[in-house]
Order: C-alpha cells, then structure tokens, then sequence
C-alpha cells in the first residue's frame, strides 16, 4: 500500500496561512483518492477535505469550504492542503489520508503534522 509522510504544519497568527503537503511512495498514487483530517485535543478525527483519483472531483468539509484548497500532482505523487484565513479552532493534528478509488473508506494515514493558530 501507499505511505504518506505530511510535511508544512507550524505555528501561525489568526488570519495567516499554511500550506500542507503530503508525500507517498510505494504504490500507484493515482489509483488512489486522497484526503486530509484532523484532530484537535479531546476531539475525534473529522473530515477536512477530500479530492478523487484524477483531481477532477473536490470535498471540503463546511468548516474548510472557502479558506481552504486540495490539490494533487499525481506527477509528482503529492497532495497539498492550502488553508487561508486560518483561526484558533483550526488548531488540530492534520493527517494526510489515502483509499483505492473503488473504496469507501481511507484507511491509509500518515503520521500527521501539528499546526497550531495562535490569536
């Protein structure tokens, strides 16, 4: 199966932004469609945004709808979350998330990488 390492969470001021990115190797990345989550403190695991295998089709949460953007390179075997407009509830681990195309659910994660918004 694939393995994804995330990359680009940080400390970030109410207002500002990240870029998350997330690598996999081991497999045919554009046979899978990929996701991104994330749990903050006391908090289950939530969906953040979702894109299909080709890139065509996009899912955000409404939490994310209008700050943030996934997009894909399947060139480069990459997915990226671009979150604008952050605030303090965006204050979670963000795990990266792969399933088969034909799947329903993911069930490939990454190790997750923190970003905490500071007011």
């Amino acid at each position: 199966q694939v393995l994804l390492v995330e990359s680009g969470g940080g400390m970030v001021q109410a207002g500002g932004s990240l870029r998350l990115s997330c690598a996999a190797s081991g497999h045919t990345f554009s046979n899978y469609a990929m996701g991104w989550f994330r749990q903050a403190p006391g908090k289950e695991r939530e969906f953040v945004s979702g894109i299909s295998w080709s890139g065509g089709n996009t899912y955000y949460a409404d939490s994310a709808k209008g700050r943030f953007t996934i997009s894909r390179d399947n060139a480069k075997n990459t997915v990226s979350l671009q979150m604008n407009s952050l605030n303090p509830e965006d204050t979670a681990v963000y795990y990266c998330a792969a399933k088969l195309f034909y799947k329903s659910d993911y069930d490939v994660w990454g190790q997750g990488t923190q970003v905490t918004v500071s007011s």
